[in-house]
């Protein structure tokens, strides 16, 4: 992790997030540029974008938006949308379409490893030249997920915090003061437990879920540089500070503090345990407000607190897990026409409205500089302000670690919490594929 990027990054979104200090961000008012020897010519583009979710209809009516302004200001121009899965598009359809050397002209895009393969495949397009030319380069807070030697190759949709969900009711009724040590957070789990109350709401079918608590926790015993310690080999999965994170889990796994059969449960149940009121804590992303703030879905909306995860007495406490991780990228291969289209869909997708929208009407943290951060629900200014004041933030382990390493993780926790392995086996496991990746990435370079 570049430490002093992240940390001060870290800082400024908090200054700006809290009391809207930030240098302004223009009204979208600029021209579009007339595409010359393109009107009453058809111009086609695909638009990949993972907003499939019930949750996510007022994000996908946003984008929606976004395309019929597109669509107005360029002569001819046809927008498809072509909605995917977000972990299908990124694990599956994207990859081979990437391999292919077809991908659609614009995509949800992840950033850290996956933009770095898709660049060296040559398959992104340089948005540096675009950025600069729409005076939009010193308006986002950071690019580094899809910054390669230099360039921009994604332009970040929005931000994300994870973090520990409650419920404040819950806790107040047994006299539980939210948590801030591992001890804390233990002693609250005996007691909700013997209250036949579900300490922590979890959905482990999908493996990706359980590894967002256990990347912060390990984080937290091994610090916020570990990840990066993996990859160069400086640190091991093995090493005490590692392992103690993952045997932390465990004892939740023994004790019985994670919510009951989750194995067999998709990532939707989770939320539906804690908006429902039935488990008293929740280990998730910021993404998680559209359907814990919705009167129709949650019976908890006036309830629900946010907090960093406690204390566990290593290097990286203080650290929180957040970022810009997730953007939309372009295809290298695109017509003179076709990018005359991109670049007015850049317009209307990154301004101070539609950033705006996404803060007040889905609790997105933006990825802009805004001016107006006004009206904000309280349970998103709680979360900004737990960001603000963290020590610093560090990336999602996924957007760096090796694909074969994360899914040996995702399997082995999944088989941690069936009782088919322990902490010591499952790292020394890991750290052998580690030391495979590593090889394999030496002698691909």
């Amino acid at each position: 992790m570049r430490k002093g990027t992240l940390i001060s990054v870290a800082a400024v979104a908090a200054m700006t997030f809290i009391v809207s200090a930030c240098n302004g961000l223009t009204s979208n008012n600029e021209q579009t540029p007339d595409p010359a020897g393109t009107k009453g010519e058809p111009i086609l583009l695909t638009l990949r974008h993972t907003q499939v979710k019930d949750t996510q209809k007022k994000r996908f009516a946003m984008l929606q938006d976004v395309v019929k302004a597109t669509e107005l200001k360029v002569p001819g121009l046809s927008i498809t949308l072509d909605g995917v899965e977000d972990k299908v598009n990124r694990f599956e359809k994207l990859r081979a379409e990437m391999a292919a050397g077809n991908p659609p002209e614009i995509f949800d895009l992840f950033g850290g490893t996956d933009t770095k393969d898709y660049v060296k495949a040559g398959r992104l397009l340089d948005l540096t030249p675009i950025l600069n030319e729409l005076g939009l380069i010193n308006k986002f807070y950071s690019f580094e997920e899809f910054t390669v030697n230099g360039n921009i190759y994604g332009i970040p949709m929005a931000g994300y915090v994870e973090g520990l969900y409650y419920n404040k009711r819950i806790l107040a009724d047994h006299q539980i003061k939210p948590p801030q040590t591992w001890e804390e957070l233990l002693a609250a789990a005996a007691i909700l437990k013997a209250q036949k109350i579900t300490p922590f709401a979890l959905a482990a079918k999908d493996s990706w879920v359980i590894n967002m608590m256990i990347n912060t926790m390990w984080v937290r015993t091994a610090g916020p540089n570990s990840v990066m310690g993996f990859l160069d080999g400086s640190k091991r999965w093995t090493d005490p500070d590692v392992v103690d994170a993952f045997e932390k889990y465990h004892t939740l796994i023994q004790k019985g503090y994670l919510q009951e059969g989750s194995l067999a449960l998709a990532y939707a149940e989770q939320q539906n345990k804690f908006s429902s009121g039935e488990a008293a804590f929740m280990f998730d992303g910021s993404w998680a407000n559209t359907p814990l703030l919705d009167p129709e879905k949650s019976s908890i909306v006036k309830d629900v607190g946010f907090m960093s995860f406690p204390a566990m007495g290593g290097l990286g406490d203080g650290y929180i897990n957040g970022g810009w991780s997730n953007a939309y990228g372009f295809s290298k291969k695109v017509t003179p026409n076709q990018l005359v289209a991109i670049k007015e869909f850049i317009r209307q997708m990154y301004n101070e409205s539609m950033q705006k929208r996404q803060l007040v009407e889905e609790g997105m943290p933006p990825a802009m500089k805004l001016q107006d951060t006004s009206n904000v629900n309280p349970l998103i200014t709680e979360i900004l302000n737990v960001f603000a004041r963290s020590k610093g933030a560090f990336p999602a382990f996924d957007s760096r670690i090796q694909t074969k390493v994360r899914e040996k993780l995702e399997r082995g926790m999944q088989e941690l919490i069936g009782g088919r392995t322990d902490p010591a086996s499952l790292m020394a496991d890991i750290q052998k594929q580690q030391e495979a990746s590593n090889e394999e990435e030496t002698h691909t370079k």
